[in-house]
């Protein structure tokens, strides 16, 4: 079974920059898209960022394009999100997860079968 582990969170200024990771427990990784998502408090969770399982293209969620970066590592089955210029609106539970072809567009939950557990980003005025 597919495990997905992010890392990376923590409690951050505004204006200042954090990267997340995602590490896949197992070999397939580098067959699947991936993404980002996240969910505020008292909000629905809601898309960050997509990359193809070759690296490109990337697509992003408006509220984050020009400041946050998704890459991705297929030898060490790592997703990354790099996070600039964060707000506080940032503030939320980042989760990554595998998209799975067929089952909905990059950009809706239902398209992805697998999710990490979260990591929490909190953004201080």
């Amino acid at each position: 079974q597919v495990q997905l582990v992010e890392s990376g969170g923590g409690l951050m200024q505004a204006g200042g920059s954090l990267r997340l990771s995602c590490a896949a427990s197992v070999g397939i990784f580098s067959s699947y898209a991936m993404g980002w998502f996240r969910q505020a408090p008292g909000k629905e969770r809601e898309f960050v960022a997509y990359i193809t399982l070759s690296g490109g293209p990337t697509y992003y969620a408006d509220s984050v394009k020009g400041r946050f970066t998704i890459s991705r590592d297929n030898a060490k089955r790592t997703v990354y999100l790099q996070m600039n210029s964060l707000k506080p609106e940032d503030t939320a539970v980042y989760y990554c997860a595998r998209y799975l072809p067929g089952s909905g567009l990059y950009y809706q939950q239902r398209g992805y079968d697998y999710w990490g557990q979260g990591t929490q980003v909190t953004v201080s005025s």
